[in-house]
């Protein structure tokens, strides 16, 4: 029983990132499990089980992959930018 329910997860979301576009991270948090769980099923085991599928979701994380460091300096773009009031000595 182990066995199925880790493949019926490594399926369910690689379907949820690819019809999402979510990150590994955005994944994990969305189904409680760890992002290095996340990840081994849709890198290791899903190749195993679909590859076709498992091509598919290599294609979206490559894309999260590349786009990490935009999203990283709009965080901090968006983190510095609240309402500062210019200083008055």
């Amino acid at each position: 029983m182990g066995k199925v329910y880790i493949e019926e997860r490594a399926v369910n979301l690689a379907h949820y990132i690819i019809d999402s576009g979510d990150t590994v991270r955005g994944a994990a948090k969305k189904f409680g499990i760890s992002k290095s769980t996340v990840h081994k099923d849709v890198s290791e085991r899903l190749q195993k089980i679909n590859p076709i599928l498992a091509i598919e979701v290599r294609k979206i994380l490559d894309e999260n992959k590349a786009e990490r460091h935009i999203r990283g300096g709009m965080a901090t773009k968006l983190k510095y930018s609240h309402d500062k009031e210019p200083f008055v000595g």
